[in-house]
């Protein structure tokens, strides 16, 4: 993991120097392995330095057969060296590379599981796992292959081109005439490319969210029979990401053949004039045959040079994308500033509470109302009235301003956010399983170890015990992704069963059977009311029929409470509980005498 004062040189500097940061723990064995690289290219000159000294001094010499296996010798030991200390320098570039992204995608895993609900809201879960995935493999092939090379190319160029002014210096001027060329014309499609493959990671993104909410949701896809539209759907963005895609290579093939041409220009060049210079005898064979070797190790190596300054590109639009999510402030655990010795007594206190998401538009407003501990509460009202966003103010989800919740007398910012969250109990309308067995997601942050017995205790008082025991593993049966080898009202009970095992003092009941049937709602209304007694406990529900039992009820509409009251006193008054419980009833009215009229 990155420390702290790490994390803020790498966001506040620039991308190459954040880069240099993002290095540290392997930077040692990174200039271990740009030096390799370094002697390697300086052996690989030194074989164009034996071979000018083979043809000038020893080739046709009468000391030729004494002096050839030393020569021999010599050439396969620099070759020996040369290929040794590239492996050397590979080797270390990947391992502190896999050492960084190892890193990296662990920092991150943890840091997105720490940002708030806010931005999980605005962000979505295609673009997450892009980043997290393809923008840090794209870091690993920086360190591994780009920065690396870029290393060795500029070392290959600066030995070479030492060595070739001391055979000439009116060659070495010679051999790189047009070489500010290929570099201007790098840096002119390094910045095209930049832009085009940011447009091109983006599209990608949409494409994984895409593909990523199709298979979450494959069920629903099924059952309405919408793959025609899904995938529509996909093929919208899919061409998207061809016609991105095209663009970025469509800029590749333009840079690579113009490259080449003067890549080539510059050997014909170079050639030339030291052939010429070698028929006049201005320098030697051996000398131009050093020289016709060292100027491809000059002239090749630029030319890789401006392909890896495009390559390079890919890596530094990943560096950014990755840093973005860097940035993002962690919804810190804080100590807060009370520390309750003991559990919770469950005392809740609202004071003209309003709270807004980021656009800014009011969700709620002047809340205001009390419950005592253990009482329960039911929230009810029209979609969108604000019944869920109102519970998660509770364990700190969101901030609410301006007002206050005073929670056994404390102002609720003053909790820590890790205590509220051990303290509350939520089960959800929709409820989410793990791709574990049954005992791991009953158990699961639970924060302590805990038996078999407390495990089928907390299964028998949530109505499902005898369900899991009917599985051929029994509390080991792995339950498949998001549950999906359970039932509606099995996978509900099992979330009761786990929250029966946390014991928390305050409980959110979100929806918790409205997407089940009546039988199943029976059975989950029973094991919940095994889960209310003694907790302050938030009931959000739309059939009267479950909140008519609450000790107050509040409804809500557009952010506002506008009745308040137990069950009696509510439907004794004409306003919006009343008019829900009259159509509910009204509706269960004519279904029993359908179902009479059905058995008769």
């Amino acid at each position: 993991m990155f420390k702290p004062n790490e994390l803020k040189k790498i966001v506040n500097a620039s991308r190459l120097a954040g880069l240099w940061h993002m290095l540290v723990g392997y930077r040692g064995i990174y200039v271990l392995a740009t030096l390799s690289v370094g002697f390697a290219a300086v052996f690989n000159t030194a074989f164009y330095y034996l071979l000018r000294y083979f043809t000038d001094q020893v080739l046709g010499k009468s000391e030729m057969q004494s002096k050839l296996p030393f020569i021999g010798v010599g050439f396969l030991v620099l070759a020996l060296f040369q290929g040794g200390f590239t492996f050397l320098g590979g080797r270390w570039s990947a391992a502190a590379a896999e050492g960084v992204t190892v890193r990296l995608r662990d920092y991150l895993y943890d840091h997105i599981q720490r940002l708030s609900f806010a931005y999980h809201d605005k962000t979505p879960t295609g673009e997450l796992i892009q980043r997290v995935t393809s923008d840090v493999d794209a870091l690993r092939r920086f360190y591994a292959e780009q920065a690396i090379g870029f290393g060795r190319i500029s070392l290959l160029f600066l030995i070479n081109f030492i060595a070739i002014f001391t055979l000439n210096s009116r060659l070495a001027l010679y051999s790189v005439i047009l070489i500010p060329f290929v570099l201007l014309s790098s840096i002119v499609f390094f910045r095209k490319i930049t832009i085009r493959y940011e447009a091109f990671q983006e599209q990608e993104a949409r494409l994984s969210t895409t593909l990523q909410e199709n298979l979450s949701g494959v069920r629903v896809v099924k059952a309405f029979a919408r793959q025609a539209y899904e995938e529509e759907k996909f093929e919208t963005e899919n061409i998207e990401r061809f016609r991105r895609g095209k663009q970025l290579l469509l800029m590749h093939a333009i840079y690579w053949p113009s490259t080449d041409v003067l890549v080539g220009v510059q050997l014909l060049v170079g050639w030339w004039i030291g052939a010429n210079l070698a028929i006049d005898g201005t320098i030697t064979l051996g000398t131009y045959l050093a020289y016709v070797g060292l100027l491809g190790w000059i002239i090749w190596p630029i030319r890789q040079l401006g392909r890896l300054i495009v390559q390079m590109s890919v890596g530094l639009v990943s560096y950014g994308r990755v840093v973005d999510i860097i940035k993002e402030n962690r919804e810190t655990l804080d100590r807060g500033e009370y520390e309750p010795t003991g559990p919770l007594r469950g005392e809740l206190r609202f004071e003209n509470v309003c709270f807004a998401y980021e656009d800014g538009t009011p969700v709620l407003q002047d809340i205001s109302f009390v419950v005592n501990p253990g009482e329960s509460i039911a929230l009810v009202g029209s979609t969108g009235s604000g019944k869920s966003s109102l519970v998660n103010l509770l364990p700190r989800f969101y901030k609410y301003d301006p007002g206050s919740i005073k929670l056994d007398g404390v102002e609720l910012y003053h909790y820590p956010r890790h205590y509220l969250r051990q303290q509350i109990g939520i089960v959800q309308q929709e409820p989410f399983l793990f791709s574990r067995s049954i005992r791991d997601n009953i158990t699961y942050g639970v924060g302590r170890q805990v038996t078999d017995e407390e495990v089928a205790e907390a299964a028998t008082a949530a109505a499902v015990h005898d369900v899991i025991l009917s599985f051929p593993k029994g509390y080991s049966t792995l339950v498949g992704e998001r549950g999906v080898t359970l039932s509606g009202g099995q996978k509900q009970r099992l979330t009761i069963a786990r929250t029966l095992l946390k014991d928390p003092r305050l409980l959110i009941l979100d929806d918790a059977t409205s997407s089940v049937d009546s039988e199943t709602e029976a059975a989950i209304r029973d094991s919940l009311e095994q889960l209310m007694p003694g907790r302050t406990t938030f009931l959000i529900a739309h059939r009267i029929q479950t909140v008519m039992g609450a000790d107050k009820i509040l409804v809500l509409d557009h952010g506002r409470i506008v009745q308040y009251g137990t069950h009696e006193q509510l439907i004794g008054q004409p306003g919006t509980y009343k008019q829900i419980f009259d159509l509910q009833s009204k509706i269960e009215d004519e279904l029993q005498e359908e179902l009479a009229l059905a058995d008769g």
